[in-house]
């Protein structure tokens, strides 16, 4: 439909696989398996209900009729309900226990944390996927020196591969991040009305063992080991900030990436991919512009303000439950994941095909480098007896002037001509360019890059052996 507005998260730039998680269709199928566990476990615990009717249930499980369910919530005004009563009409022998002794947020607040799980199962995959392409890119450019920047003004320089390396250290982080949050997922349960599980005391007849089994018994169903030991209603919505709270490292990070690269595009070094038909500008047939790279940190933005909503929300809960929280959570949740899900994809996208311009590099480089050698020269001319003050007073004359020839008229550097002629520094122009291959001067970097790789990488991929490397197709 062209006249209504839809978000472009999900016209344009998430995966299909993300989209679904945050579908109704995804909703609904998880309330109808909570129903299921539900009933399963009371069964269980005591409760007279028959394999017949949990059978019935499964039965009927996968085939939602939403037709009945939408006619009915015009009807009763209410979500849960309408879709109890027509998985009732499904089953006519388990109606009368479906959804028994639960709230809405049984089914409402275990199926947000179940998606949320699954969702970033997804995002761990995806930030393998960009550590793997950029310890690639790491690996294979990690002797090639290039001018390093503080502040981005020219400084000593590195290789291009241990400038990768800070990329992928951003993302490692994120990814403990992931892991420790997917590590503490646990569900709602089944709490009641305000937490105090009095619906189940008194379906258990005061058993409070069985009180406490029952949300033991819905966890494993559901493929958790646990479920919140004590809640209001709702699970605590720190929980949601702690999810979001990950999204936005992960934005932070790629923001961090995008901003180099446009950078690195800028000065010729480096560029994103670009396609053999694409137009880079409307007006200017020539240009390249970064596309991607401004699209990452567009949409990381969008992230890291996102993050406030849940950390409000939690913070203004009142008491056991409010319902503030509920239109917030459908925009603010589902929204970052999926702008999330296109960064990553962005991401993968540029880190599988940067395009390296050595030349330029080495060029750039070598304009500076005379400059970044002069404590050697100094030191060296030194040990053949010159005087270090007045060596030094000689070095910063003669920088400066080879600093406005190049500022000022344009030039080439000249600074290495000045002191092979200054007769105080007694080095020829020969021996002065010999002093400045640009290898002697990137210290530990090709080193770094390997260990690094080899040790801290190799750690944190291992777990993932068996996870293939996922690719990503992008809208341009």
């Amino acid at each position: 439909m062209k006249d209504t507005y839809e978000s472009p998260l999900s016209s344009r730039y998430a995966d299909k696989e993300m989209k679904y998680l945050f579908s109704p269709d995804k909703k609904f199928r998880t309330w109808r398996k909570l129903w299921i566990a539900l009933a399963e476990a009371e069964k269980e615990l005591g409760l007279d209900i028959t394999q017949e009717q949990i059978d019935e249930l499964k039965a009927h499980a996968e085939e939602i009729n939403y037709d009945v369910a939408e006619e009915r919530e015009k009807l009763v005004r209410h979500d849960v309900m309408s879709h109890v009563y027509a998985y009732g009409v499904q089953c006519p022998k388990a109606k009368g226990i479906i959804h028994l002794g639960a709230t809405s947020c049984y089914v409402g607040d275990n199926t947000d944390v179940i998606i949320m799980t699954e969702a970033l199962k997804i995002v761990e995959k995806k930030l393998v996927s960009v550590i793997r392409s950029l310890s690639d890119f790491a690996r294979q450019y990690k002797d090639l020196p290039t001018l390093a920047f503080t502040h981005f003004q020219p400084a000593q320089p590195t290789t291009v591969g241990k400038r990768a390396t800070l990329w992928i250290q951003d993302l490692l982080m994120d990814l403990e991040d992931v892991q420790y949050v997917l590590s503490g997922m646990k569900l709602l349960g089944c709490k009641g009305t305000t937490g105090t599980q009095a619906s189940f005391l008194e379906l258990f007849e005061g058993d409070h063992e069985k009180c406490k089994k029952i949300d033991k018994l819905i966890a494993e169903k559901m493929g958790y080991s646990d479920c919140f030991a004590v809640s209001g209603q709702t699970y605590s919505r720190k929980l949601d900030s702690k999810v979001l709270n990950v999204l936005a490292g992960i934005a932070q990070s790629a923001s961090k990436f995008s901003n180099d690269i446009r950078l690195l595009q800028h000065l010729k070094e480096v560029e994103e991919p670009f396609e053999k038909n694409q137009i880079g500008s409307s007006a200017m047939a020539y240009k390249r512009n970064p596309m991607r790279s401004e699209r990452m940190a567009s949409l990381s933005r969008y992230v890291m303000a996102d993050v406030l909503n849940p950390y409000i929300t939690a913070a203004t809960q009142w008491f056991e439950r409010t319902l503030d929280d509920s239109a917030n959570k459908r925009l603010s949740i589902p929204e970052g994941f999926l702008a999330v899900d296109a960064i990553l994809n962005l991401y993968m996208n540029v880190s599988s095909g940067l395009v390296v311009y050595d030349k330029v590099i080495t060029q750039h480089l070598k304009r500076e480098l005379p400059f970044m050698a002069t404590e050697n020269i100094m030191m060296d001319a030194v040990k053949r007896g010159g005087d270090r003050q007045e060596l030094h007073e000689k070095i910063r004359e003669h920088s400066m002037a080879a600093s406005a020839v190049v500022k000022r008229d344009g030039g080439e550097n000249d600074l290495l001509h000045r002191i092979a002629e200054d007769p105080a520094f007694g080095v020829t122009l020969e021996e002065l360019e010999a002093i400045l291959l640009p290898e002697k001067y990137v210290g530990r970097a090709p080193r770094q890059t390997e260990d690094f790789l080899n040790e801290t990488v190799a750690a944190a991929l291992k777990p993932y052996e068996a996870m293939q490397t996922e690719t990503a197709e992008i809208n341009v």
